[in-house]
């Protein structure tokens, strides 16, 4: 009998604030028996405030200011859900989320930071560029610098910042010492009679001088009653143009925390005990800036979220565990370091202040000493399992049977069909019988395939996704419209609370892929294992009026090879199991992936395509050969290749797919590649796809017009790639690389 760990219990972390990111540092250290562990942010990264000044100026780059939250959890075996959560039920224990099913949760900890009051000035939401989210205000920012500094306008660019607090001033010094010798002014709007008003007058003294030296207009009293497109308006009634506009003023709480009936302090922020639990209670907890400790109220400062990561980590572990949890007490000072635009600071604290070059160095320091703990994370931790860590504190393992068939429970099956069935009732059976009949048109031929993927992601939701448009892409490749499909899930030994949970999403994100095609999910099996599979047998019937179908062969000599995705989802995934990808690239593999080729295989039809295969685990290379056959052969172009972001990096440094030796095995002999070409971009045709796109052979007259219609229905990575040849006397298949 095998013994394995059971998981019993969710434990949910809301948001990458420095809080979490701390304390699921701590916790992976040390992990908990049956403990599954969820990351819910709509970002793959997660800024640190205290360096973002210096993103700003041009000292930091955006990796060395932003922690890879997909990074994190790959090696802490964290799941990653990349969503924003817009509601909180405590007595269901269900976070609703945007465009997308809830996820229920044993224990749940909320760090989703604040955001910009903009509702109490007429016209802010409308005209302003908040400093939160930071994603925004960067993309903002980078085109406001390429704009200012490529304009060859001698008219001056203006730029507002509202507000008086640190992160204002930080933000104007910022962008003047990045924008020095370009014709442009900074104003700094302040509503109080003095900017830093908590700060002693040494500090605001220096911070004063730094910007009257980079020639910052400092506007004291000037609170702003309204915005419109191009000026503030003031309380005066006078008006001050602008041509750009920075809101840095008073925090705001989610809204969805007020609606949640959790207790909130008088601005809407969760309110908490000293043990970061909220008020009545003890499921939930809360920390940063989202949070108020009723008993020691603080100001909305990232300092004191990064002191009470540790407390969170051991409550957190305490609570799951039954243990006594302890108080946290915040720092009532603390030291200050504000950043003057170039590498000179000002520091803070009660009486003390300084000033100077070696202040910004010491903050560097500092700042840099955080990041490493997200960066340098140690190599002996187990990496992708999600949950599943071995010798974790609380271990109860249990031997798990085979004779039952391992099956999921008749509970938890049930109850998650039942959901489904009410959530998709189009296109799911809900209950459904062990066989069933597969709908078709008379006269029709039924196309049939089948397909099954090992877990490639940890979101659960996308996780159904992909395993369902790629079983579909076998369809589509074939020019077949889905009619109906069955599902093969095995699931990871769990509670049947959390059997049926995961199940729910899964077939969830299943049917989302299916109803979109009106494809009915009709039925399916499912067992427990030692990790997560998810496949489906699927049947189509031609999508053509005339009942055509496409086919692998088919093409002839001169007819043009169009790729519709982009490759490289292989070394990607490779270097993300070996914490070497960076999470954004990791996030636009998986949007790749979760769009589907339906639309492709209309318009490949549409356009009077001769052949069509779609790219998965053979690579590029291995379906082309596929497509060949005995009598041709085909010509690559190996710079037309769409790539995605970090995927030549990745595969230059050696990192590739574990399929991917067995697939230089079986073309070597039929591949013919010229001098000098470029061995990185070679290596991108053997890479194993999941979700890949389709390869169309289509005539040269016609593939113009395949191409702009494909780009048009947001296949953006479409590229015409090579061509079909006829096939070399005695060598049939060869595949030329130029």
């Amino acid at each position: 009998m095998q013994r394995v760990t059971e998981l019993r219990r969710d434990l949910v972390l809301v948001g990458g604030g420095h809080s979490h990111v701390l304390a699921l540092r701590m916790l992976a250290m040390k992990p908990i028996a049956g403990l599954r562990i969820t990351l819910i942010s709509p970002d793959s990264h997660s800024p640190y405030s205290g360096m973002l000044p210096g993103l700003i100026a041009g000292h930091y780059n955006f990796a060395q200011t932003h922690i890879d939250l997909a990074r994190l959890c790959q090696w802490a075996g964290v799941r990653f859900v990349a969503a924003e959560v817009h509601a909180l039920d405590p007595t269901a224990k269900c976070l609703s989320l945007a465009g997308r099913p809830a996820i229920e949760y044993d224990v749940v900890s909320i760090d989703v930071g604040s955001q910009p009051e903009l509702d109490t000035v007429p016209g802010a939401r409308k005209y302003v560029t908040p400093v939160k989210p930071v994603a925004e205000l960067w993309q903002r920012w980078q085109a406001l610098h390429e704009r200012v500094v490529s304009s060859s306008a001698v008219r001056a660019s203006r730029i507002a910042v509202v507000g008086g607090g640190a992160g204002s001033v930080e933000l104007a010094l910022a962008m003047a010492h990045r924008l020095k010798g370009t014709p442009t002014a900074i104003d700094l709007w302040c509503a109080a009679p003095e900017i830093l008003q908590s700060y002693n007058t040494r500090a605001r003294r220096s911070v004063m001088a730094a910007l009257e030296h980079q020639h910052i207009g400092v506007q004291l009293h000037a609170r702003v009653t309204a915005v419109e497109s191009d000026c503030l308006v003031l309380t005066d009634g006078k008006r001050a143009a602008y041509d750009e506009l920075f809101w840095c003023t008073g925090a705001a709480a989610a809204p969805w925390i007020t609606a949640s009936g959790l207790a909130t302090d008088d601005h809407g922020f969760l309110a908490v005990r000293d043990t970061l639990q909220a008020l009545h209670n003890d499921h939930v907890f809360g920390a940063g800036d989202i949070a108020t400790q009723v008993n020691h109220p603080r100001p909305k400062a990232g300092v004191y979220a990064v002191r009470q990561g540790p407390a969170l980590a051991h409550n957190l572990r305490a609570v799951l565990l039954e243990k006594p949890l302890r108080a946290h007490r915040p720092q009532a000072r603390f030291l200050s370091l504000i950043s003057l635009g170039g590498q000179l600071a000002a520091a803070d604290r009660g009486p003390f202040s300084a000033t100077g070059k070696w202040v910004w160095h010491w903050k560097n320091r500092i700042d840099r000493a955080f990041m490493a703990r997200f960066e340098d994370l140690p190599s002996s931790m187990p990496v992708g399992n999600w949950g599943r860590l071995p010798e974790s504190e609380g271990d109860a393992q249990q031997p798990i049977c085979g004779g039952c068939g391992a099956k999921v429970g008749a509970t938890a099956l049930s109850g998650a069909l039942a959901q489904l069935g009410r959530d998709y009732p189009n296109h799911s059976v809900g209950t459904a019988d062990d066989a069933v009949v597969i709908p078709a048109p008379p006269h029709s031929q039924v196309v049939q395939s089948l397909d099954v993927l090992r877990q490639i992601v940890s979101d659960p939701w996308q996780m159904g996704r992909i395993a369902a448009n790629h079983a579909l892409s076998d369809l589509y490749a074939c020019g077949a419209k889905p009619v109906s499909g069955l599902a093969a899930v095995t699931l990871p030994y769990a509670s049947d609370p959390m059997l049926r949970r995961e199940l729910e999403q899964l077939l969830a994100g299943a049917l989302f892929e299916f109803a979109a095609v009106d494809c009915q999910l009709s039925g399916g099996h499912s067992m427990q294992g030692s990790e997560l599979n998810i496949g489906f047998a699927v049947n189509g019937i031609s999508m053509a009026s005339d009942n055509r179908l496409l086919h692998k062969l088919g093409a002839s000599p001169g007819d043009q090879l169009v790729l519709t995705k982009a490759l490289g989802i292989g070394t990607l995934f490779a270097a993300h199991m070996q914490l070497a990808a960076d999470g954004r690239d990791v996030s636009a593999a998986i949007s790749s992936m979760l769009q589907s080729n339906s639309a492709a295989a209309e318009l490949a039809l549409a356009h009077g395509a001769s052949a069509c295969t779609d790219i998965t685990g053979f690579g590029l290379l291995g379906h082309l050969l596929e497509m060949l056959g005995e009598d041709l052969g085909a010509r690559l172009q190996l710079a037309d290749l769409p790539l995605f972001s970090g995927a030549i990096e990745q595969i230059s440094a050696g990192i590739v797919s574990t399929m991917h030796a067995a697939n230089a095995r079986s073309a070597e002999q039929l591949l013919r590649p010229s001098k000098n070409v470029d061995e990185a971009r070679l290596q991108m045709l053997i890479d194993p796809q999941t979700s890949g796109g389709l390869l169309i052979a289509i005539p040269g007259a016609d593939v113009q017009a395949l191409c702009d219609d494909l780009r048009q229905r947001d296949y953006a990575q479409t590229r015409i790639i090579g061509e079909i040849v006829a096939a070399t006397p005695g060598s049939p298949g060869v595949v030329y690389v130029n």
